[in-house]
């Protein structure tokens, strides 16, 4: 061999070697790929092509510089290549039924899922829109929070007028309280570290005086509007009512005589005729008070003894009415003051407890535009009033001839009471002997012996036979 050709074929033979180097390399690299990949099996990737390749590149050297080959050498080899393209994996599905999956051919080729490789598809839920482009779906939820909102301002700003009021109102009358009685707010402890108005509520204050001759006691209530609450505000739209102040006087045995009576309007009266006890016993008609006392139309008065009324109702007493009769509400003075009516439930088993007492409401005018300190004012007169009618009453006797039938109205009234609970005592004594021959009835039918059920029931006839009998009564001669 010549030293050319012998250069000629280490050429070659550099060159496959490099060639095989290279594609073992690749082989390699591509085989350490498809094990870290987990779906490497999914993948369009065969070793057999790069052996192929590596074997065709080396042919192909090996042509350029030999002469080409014969035809027998083309034949097997594309027999060859027939051979390995026959060796597919199309087979890997032949032990698929093919009735038992609709749509599938035996003979079409497999491909590998491509989007098995693909990551999770992410979606998006649908959110709402902003609040401040969405203010209508929070229509209710801001009416609730401005309602709320609302109702503690109108609170605030109630209670505090209700005090000031209170206050004015304390601080006018202060001075002449303490000129008529020895203690001026007294709450009925023993030391009271903190004399004067006393809040019962919101919208209720108290004052208690005493030291003063012809009375125990005085009460000072003072029933202003529930400013505080907005629905009782609102409420007071449709049904007005005002600041009322209540005088109660808790007058002593000795100091009051037996009379019942009432000077009030219209629509109190009626109120009262059927809540007081005292008023709707001894004096339920109504008389109006124009022709014999002069006083306005809206009043009517409620007397159980005339003589007590015209001479209580003097001249100085009706003239301060006729001067502020928006102000007088009720004027009602009893001996047998046991307060509001008790229903029929719950009648009580004896003679309420009853007091002598002087009851007066009056209106104080805080509307049309008027201050607290001219409202204060207005009623000045009325609760000067009190101290006035105290002494009167404390000076007034009946005569006999009135006070024989005052007696006889309260006898009356006491016969009526003691024959009203004499007939419910009655039927709760019956009642209670039905239960018991009811309970021996059921006693005797559980009993096994028939001697003692016959015995019960003789007895059971003869009484029954007896009660039917007609009473007589016996003539002695």
């Amino acid at each position: 061999m010549s030293p050319v050709d012998r250069s000629h074929w280490l050429t070659i033979f550099a060159l496959t070697l490099l060639f095989v180097s290279y594609n073992i390399a690749n082989a390699g690299i591509n085989h350490l790929d498809i094990e870290d990949n987990e779906f490497a099996e999914f993948e369009d990737f065969d070793v057999e092509d790069v052996v192929a390749g590596v074997a065709s590149e080396q042919k192909n050297v090996v042509h350029e510089h030999e002469d080409p080959p014969s035809d027998e050498p083309k034949e097997v080899e594309a027999a060859d290549e027939d051979e390995a393209t026959v060796e597919t994996e199309d087979n890997e599905f032949e032990h698929v039924d093919e009735d038992e999956y609709e749509g599938y051919e035996k003979d079409s080729t497999s491909k590998p899922d491509l989007k098995l490789n693909e990551g999770p598809k992410i979606t998006f839920a649908q959110l709402p829109a902003h609040l401040r482009s969405n203010w209508e779906s929070y229509y209710l939820e801001l009416m609730i929070l401005a309602g709320l909102v609302l109702y503690f301002f109108n609170f605030f700003l109630g209670r505090s007028k209700n005090q000031r009021i209170a206050e004015t109102w304390y601080s006018a009358f202060k001075g002449p309280l303490l000129e008529k009685f020895a203690l001026v707010g007294d709450d009925g402890k023993l030391e009271n570290s903190q004399p004067g108005l006393m809040k019962e509520s919101e919208n209720v204050y108290l004052l208690w005086c005493s030291g003063r001759t012809g009375c125990e006691a005085v009460l000072f209530e003072l029933r202003l509007l529930k400013r505080q609450d907005l629905v009782a505000m609102v409420m007071n739209i449709f049904r007005p009512q005002q600041d009322q102040v209540h005088v109660k006087v808790f007058m002593n045995d000795s100091d009051m005589d037996s009379f019942v009576m009432c000077l009030a309007a219209k629509k109190t009266a009626t109120r009262l005729i059927r809540e007081m006890a005292d008023i709707s016993v001894y004096c339920p008609e109504k008389k109006s008070a124009v022709e014999k006392f002069g006083l306005p139309t809206n009043f009517v008065l409620m007397s159980e003894i005339g003589e007590a009324s015209t001479t209580l109702l003097d001249a100085r007493v009706c003239s301060l009415i006729n001067n502020i009769p928006e102000v007088i509400e009720s004027i009602h003075f009893s001996d047998q003051y046991s307060g509001p009516k008790q229903t029929e439930d719950t009648a009580p088993s004896k003679m309420p407890e009853v007091k002598k007492m002087l009851i007066f409401n009056f209106n104080l005018p805080l509307k049309n535009g008027k201050s607290i300190v001219e409202a204060v004012e207005i009623i000045r007169p009325a609760i000067m009033l009190t101290f006035y009618c105290i002494d009167r009453v404390k000076r007034f006797r009946l005569s006999k001839e009135f006070k024989s039938k005052a007696e006889k109205n309260r006898q009356k009234v006491e016969e009526a009471f003691l024959k009203s609970t004499h007939a419910a005592r009655a039927e709760a004594a019956a009642a209670r002997r039905e239960e018991k021959r009811r309970l021996e009835k059921e006693k005797i039918l559980q009993d096994d012996d028939p001697e003692k059920q016959r015995k019960w029931e003789e007895k059971e006839n003869k009484r029954l036979a007896k009660k039917r009998m007609p009473k007589m009564k016996a003539i002695k001669v």
